[in-house]
């Protein structure tokens, strides 16, 4: 049997590449609205209201999967959310027929979804101790966001050449080998640091996290990173999800064809995200040797401030446009990870699940409602247009930048309070 140390690297491995295979499905529709919403006749409300219903089956689900982790094996809650997740990716490819089935099944793969990120948090938690937890988790978060990037550029492109359809098939495909995945390469751990083999029952030990008590004065850290979180998510997943419909609205302005604005608004988009995968892995390692809470400020501040102007330079140059978005694509992910790793240093290790699973709940909760006040706002400038013909976008922006404010605001104040100091060392 592999010692505990190459079993670690297994297993953080395994979780990092089905991370990155099993959410590709999340951000295809976003991809591919322009196809999507000139066929059924979709407005920017409507599309709104479809990102929204996603989101909705995430929360719906987030909050008990984060209690089911700390009572079941988080390892049969992984895989089954992957596998449901590439099931009901796939059948949008022939089920979508209207506004009412779209919501309906992307509903449905928000639901299965939701059951992924947070047990896969608390899984490596008890994998990784406090002085390497930032890292780990913040290489975690960064698969997610090689998903979202992946799902944006291969549906863009196979939708350009081919159609739709294909777009979505082939980013919904890859779930299946990440439940796959799943099933062969990752071990369960208990609280104790015992490592639970697939199979045949066996235990290893291990080295497990550090256990600590739970904080003094009840859970005034953790609600308040909590709230910091909410108002993080409400600027980070509208921003996802809006900037592809923006940046080819931009290209068509630009004079681009509807296909090549797609291909080239999916290839911008994808790239955006991408920048996620290592502002997260460096800023979840700065947090460890610098603070959660200085991290926390100076990420979200950074995002905010562009955040505010990005709309307004619609009809500006494209090259302005993208350098101020992926901007906002390397701030605005960066300190996310920061988040789950504060939280679990300052609440009992066997409340991981259920805590997480809580911040989860308010933070996605943020993005039900953000991305349908986008859509309304830009619909209450521009009319019942599709996305694609949308010329005034700088309020919405506007408002996911207020809402981001939140997070470095509740940082600030986390800071001066003495529960920061169970986080990263004593570092805050």
């Amino acid at each position: 049997m592999a010692n505990g140390g190459s079993k670690k690297k297994t297993v953080f491995r395994a979780m990092i590449v089905s991370m990155m295979f099993g959410y590709m499905p999340w951000y295809n529709f976003s991809a591919l609205i322009k196809y999507i919403a000139d066929e059924y006749r979709l407005t920017a409300g409507d599309t709104g209201e479809i990102l929204a219903a996603f989101q909705l089956g995430y929360v719906l689900v987030v909050g008990a999967t984060g209690w089911l982790a700390d009572k079941i094996s988080l390892k049969k809650i992984l895989f089954w959310a992957t596998l449901l997740t590439g099931i009901f990716a796939t059948c949008f490819v022939w089920g979508a027929n209207s506004k009412t089935s779209i919501m309906v099944l992307r509903l449905l793969t928000g639901l299965s979804a939701g059951a992924i990120y947070v047990p896969g948090m608390a899984l490596l938690a008890r994998w990784f101790p406090p002085e390497e937890r930032g890292k780990a988790l913040g290489a975690y978060t960064g698969a997610l966001v090689a998903a979202y990037a992946g799902g944006y550029l291969v549906s863009s492109w196979l939708a350009a050449y081919y159609n739709w359809r294909i777009g979505i098939l082939f980013t919904s495909l890859p779930a299946f080998a990440a439940a796959g995945i799943i099933h062969f390469f990752v071990s369960d751990k208990d609280i104790d640091g015992t490592v639970i083999t697939t199979g045949d029952g066996m235990k290893a030990d291990g080295p497990g996290p550090a256990t600590q008590p739970a904080p003094e004065g009840g859970y005034t850290g953790a609600a308040l990173i909590t709230t910091g979180y909410t108002g993080h998510m409400w600027e980070l997943y509208a921003f996802w999800g809006w900037v592809g419909p923006f940046l080819v609205a931009s290209a068509m302005a630009s004079g681009m064809s509807g296909p090549e604005a797609v291909s080239w608004g999916g290839t911008i988009a994808a790239a955006i995200i991408l920048l996620g995968l290592p502002s997260s892995w460096i800023w979840g390692s700065a947090a460890d040797r610098l603070g959660r809470t200085w991290a926390i400020i100076v990420a979200g501040s950074l995002s905010v401030m562009a955040e505010f102007f990005l709309g307004y330079l619609y009809g500006h140059g494209l090259a302005v446009i993208v350098i101020t978005a992926g901007w906002i694509g390397f701030w605005v992910i960066a300190d996310s990870a920061v988040f789950k790793a504060g939280l679990t240093e300052m609440v009992h290790p066997r409340l991981h699940g259920f805590t997480l699973g809580i911040q989860s709940v308010a933070g996605f909760g943020a993005t039900i409602v953000s991305p349908v006040v986008f859509g309304k706002i830009i619909e209450h400038y521009n009319g019942p247009v599709a996305p694609t013909g949308v010329t005034v976008w700088g309020p919405g922006f506007l408002v996911l930048g207020l809402g981001g404010l939140l997070a470095p605001v509740a940082a600030i104040v986390l800071r001066r309070h003495g529960q920061s100091r169970l986080m990263a060392g004593g570092k805050r």
